[in-house]
């Protein structure tokens, strides 16, 4: 899980504890729950870490794999993180370490993906599959309903709101895969 990972991560880059604190802005204490499985952390703890070792959220549960080899993830198999200060759960369908990140998301009716509009360099595409979704823009806001899909640059400060009475079920292509 992830805390076997994180620690590896940390140590292959030869950080401490405190410098891991220091870089990503996580008290050493969470870290040291976090690596020995004490606690759960949340989607933006997990997000600050995944910038300090420069890899997509998702590389912090799973080694990478051989991109000589086809990847095949079978249903169940799929690594699932949720947020309940948010309300969003993601079960990555891609494996990892690629070029492409496929995730399957639900957003409870209320729920947005981040507290906040937040950028990061990739290119996504966001298609609905139930429910009502969302996408606020920094400057606008698009709403989508099953079967819709809109294509974006992420640079562009952007989140996903729920504010229908049903969960919001997408699947989100990121390339290259989100810190």
């Amino acid at each position: 899980m992830s805390n076997l990972r994180i620690r590896s991560l940390r140590l292959a880059k030869g950080l401490t504890l405190a410098e891991l604190a220091s870089a990503s802005q996580v008290s050493a204490g969470m870290l040291s729950q976090v690596e020995r499985g004490l606690t759960d952390p949340s989607l933006e703890t997990l997000r600050q870490i995944a910038r300090v070792f420069s890899v997509p959220l998702f590389e912090l549960f799973t080694d990478p794999v051989d991109m000589s080899t086809v990847s095949v993830t079978r249903k169940g198999e799929h690594i699932e993180i949720s947020s309940p200060a948010t309300a969003i759960r993601y079960g990555r369908l891609s494996a990892p370490g690629r070029n492409l990140e496929v995730l399957h998301g639900r957003l409870a009716p209320g729920g947005v993906s981040s507290s906040a509009v937040r950028s990061h360099p990739a290119e996504e595409c966001i298609v609905v599959l139930a429910g009502t979704l969302h996408v606020d823009f920094k400057e606008s806001q698009i709403t989508l309903g099953p079967g819709d899909s809109a294509h974006y640059d992420s640079r562009i400060p952007h989140r996903m709101m729920n504010t229908g009475e049903q969960e919001a079920e997408f699947i989100i292509s990121v390339t290259p895969p989100s810190h």
